[in-house]
């Protein structure tokens, strides 16, 4: 199916923040050694966001609906530009970046039954359970500022009490 790209070149998108229990997320590595990253993936063209959230976690990390609960998922698009040696300039129409709608979701198993051959192409090879800041730092940097952006809209429905305390490497000022 076609991807959805907007007139400003931003490819719509879902991104997925799975919480564990004990408040750590899932975190995996690309196929290939590319790097950590959460699931995320392209809406096709008539898919709503929440359709496209359990399609991406389905063919990414192999898990449906009833292995997680949706605790939120963000207010607004949040968007990313991709550096242009990332951008298809072959490809119509151009895709700039990514406009990302995050979920927030909640494992219901200590142990959630992830697979990665639900695809021709696996996404991940390999996945481990990340302390809820750690994320920003290892995914790729042009999509670091709307980790943030996303861990921290999302933790204040994690974690009511307060967000979890920033680790010693942050150097941004807190919200």
């Amino acid at each position: 199916m076609a991807d959805q790209i907007d007139a400003q070149g931003f490819r719509a998108n879902v991104g997925i923040v799975l919480m564990h229990g004990d408040g750590r997320v899932f975190l995996g590595r690309r196929a290939g050694g590319k790097g950590w990253q959460f699931p995320q993936g392209g809406l096709h063209v008539g898919e709503s966001a929440e359709e496209g959230m359990y399609r991406e976690l389905a063919e990414e990390i192999g898990l449906e609906a009833g292995h997680v609960e949706i605790v939120g998922v963000t207010r607004r698009w949040l968007r990313y530009r991709l550096p242009t040696r990332f951008q298809r300039r072959e490809q119509l129409p151009l895709c700039i970046g990514q406009k990302q709608r995050w979920y927030l979701l909640r494992a219901r198993d200590l142990e959630p039954p992830f697979r990665f051959d639900t695809t021709a192409e696996p996404e991940f090879s390999e996945w481990r359970w990340a302390d809820y800041w750690d994320p920003i730092q290892e995914v790729i940097h042009f999509k670091r500022r709307v980790y943030e952006r996303a861990l921290h809209e999302l933790g204040r429905l994690a974690f009511p009490e307060g967000l979890p305390p920033y680790p010693n490497w942050w150097t941004r000022p807190t919200r």
